[in-house]
């Protein structure tokens, strides 16, 4: 029995309608858009844009021009987060980000930029008092997880954007872990930018990502990556309109054939539906691992506040090795390690040792979280 538990690292299985759509436009259409007058680039160009427009809808926004693609949600946090900040400016994030917020922000802070973790509590909870006590007159932008990575903790992003908005601070979220499972409502948040992956919780494939960004802060960043856009070819200056701004370059066009599909299916599956199987899931599972001796449960025992993203501490074995027997002998992907968050870890007090993480999809089984929970109790009692 195989069974994948690593959909915090990319969706598996995806949908077959994904694959589907990828090999249409690889043998069927084959064009880039906006670089030719032929009816196969206007079909590549309608998908295009009608995966924008499912986009903004999903994140309860007014326009899907405003959608930007890149290849993933690491260069959309560095677009955003390298074309907006300056010398001088400072920056929250909560103690429990990943590597692709808190590395930019490493390298910026060597060219002057100041930044300040939001202190977590030990289940990876923000500590909400402590927001405005660090704000300081510099402070321009906060970067937030929607949801950790590690440990599955979910921060409430629309008290966070009350608080934001009320001292005119830009607002960005990192959405990785939510996107396409949990509601996000760009308005009701405050938002300024919302950065999410097509290949994790939207189901489709590696090499597709992008942000949702407003318009008024869309006149404060800048692209990083110029070049052509198929659009004013007569100039050499970068467009200003969007998404043509930070959109350089050929689009990875069969990926976002891919997501256009995923994104259909979620439709029709419903966020809701995804979410109450995944979190039925990850209870199942919760409520039977917590009370297994020589197993320490990281974050809440429950499945309030959080995604289906469960991070174990194996106190009798080392936690690699726990890893390498769930999978040569029963099977089961996990993954272990820091999961490229040291700062979450440190939170959670699980560094330098890290953690085994089960992470459940909607396609997952209750049959594969009780072999998983055997294959477990095994473990701890050899």
């Amino acid at each position: 029995m195989r069974v994948y538990l690593d959909n915090a690292a990319t969706s598996f299985p995806k949908p077959q309608c994904v694959s589907q759509a990828v090999c249409d436009f690889i043998n069927n259409i084959g064009s880039n858009v906006g670089r030719g007058s032929y009816q196969n680039s206007y079909s590549a160009a309608q998908v295009v844009y009608e995966t924008r427009e499912m986009l903004s809808s999903l994140f309860n926004f007014n326009n899907p021009l405003n959608v930007v693609f890149t290849m993933n949600i690491t260069q959309s946090i560095n677009m955003i987060l390298k074309g907006f900040l300056k010398k001088g400016d400072h920056v929250l994030v909560s103690s429990m980000e990943h590597n692709a917020v808190m590395r930019p922000l490493t390298s910026l802070s060597k060219q002057g930029v100041e930044f300040t973790k939001i202190p977590c509590d030990i289940y990876g909870q923000i500590d909400y008092s402590s927001i405005e006590t660090l704000i300081k007159p510099n402070t321009k932008l906060a970067i937030i997880s929607h949801a950790s990575n590690v440990c599955g903790t979910m921060q409430d992003i629309e008290r966070l954007g009350e608080i934001f908005k009320k001292h005119n601070i830009y607002f960005v979220l990192d959405s990785a872990q939510t996107a396409g499972i949990f509601d996000i409502d760009f308005n009701k948040s405050n938002l300024s930018a919302l950065c999410f992956t097509g290949h994790k919780g939207l189901l489709g494939p590696q090499g597709i990502g992008g942000f949702i960004i407003s318009n008024e802060f869309a006149t404060k960043v800048s692209p990083i990556i110029e070049g052509g856009t198929g659009s004013l070819s007569e100039s050499e200056e970068q467009p200003e309109y969007l998404p043509d701004k930070f959109e350089s370059g050929t689009l990875c066009l069969p990926a976002i054939y891919g997501l256009n599909a995923s994104l259909k299916y979620i439709k029709k599956e419903s966020t809701k539906a995804i979410k109450e199987k995944e979190l039925y899931l990850t209870k199942l599972f919760i409520e039977e691992v917590k009370n297994i001796d020589g197993i320490r449960l990281i974050g809440y025992n429950t499945t309030d506040n959080r995604a289906a993203v469960v991070s174990l501490d194996f106190l009798n074995i080392d936690n690699s090795e726990a890893a390498f027997v769930l999978d040569r002998e029963y099977g089961i992907m996990t993954r272990v390690g820091l999961h490229c968050a040291p700062s979450a870890h440190k939170t959670l007090n699980t560094f330098p040792k890290g953690t085994v993480r089960f992470s459940f999809g909607h396609l997952n089984t209750e049959e594969e979280i009780k072999y998983t929970l055997e294959a477990i109790n095994k473990i701890v009692k050899k």
